[in-house]
């Protein structure tokens, strides 16, 4: 397992719509039209890697404590199903329902968006504002698969909550780091 870090997008930046395919409710989900007017965390995860195995328990957890707040959570899974078949839709669906994922868990296939969100890992955070704006991105938190720090989600609930507060997100923002995402050859 070779740790890779996120590449930080720009502050600021505009999301990238997309229309993509929720593996749970068979559904298509357009972001933009998920996110309108709501404070919203774009996630990319994926089945099989040990930091996302990690962290899926706070991810959960935290999802259902911002949810309530107003805040949109939107997962997807960019890895290459090929060659990596345990991040395969059917099995994307399974994680979510084992987890308890109260958000679509979206398939990008071509991998167009991970690469319009110039994502680098699983996982891979990003919040953005009420206007669609990029307000977050990096890390949940410092824990890490053996590094012994519990996981609380500190990074991203800080961020959410000063959101909600209207208030800046705090300083400095740390890139995630995880499993490369496993790009077609």
């Amino acid at each position: 397992m070779a740790l890779k870090e996120s590449n930080m997008l720009p502050l600021g930046t505009l999301a990238p719509d997309f229309i993509l395919p929720d593996t749970v409710s068979g559904k298509d989900v357009q972001a933009h039209l998920e996110m309108n007017g709501q404070i919203s965390v774009i996630m990319f995860l994926c089945n099989h890697c040990p930091y996302v195995i990690h962290v899926n328990p706070q991810i959960t957890q935290l999802a259902k404590d911002y949810q309530k707040r107003g805040i949109q959570f939107i997962a997807i899974s960019s890895n290459d199903v090929e060659n990596y078949p345990q991040d395969g839709p059917d099995l994307m669906k399974k994680t979510a329902q084992d987890e308890g994922y109260s958000f679509p868990y979206l398939y990008d296939e071509t991998q167009v968006i991970a690469k319009a969100y110039d994502a680098a890992c699983t996982p891979d955070f990003y919040v953005f504002d009420k206007e669609m704006k990029l307000a977050y991105r990096g890390r949940l938190d410092g824990s890490r698969p053996g590094n012994d720090q519990v996981v609380t989600g500190s990074d991203l609930r800080g961020a959410l909550d000063a959101l909600l507060n209207q208030q800046p997100v705090p300083e400095p923002q740390y890139p995630s780091a995880g499993c490369n995402i496993k790009w077609k050859p």
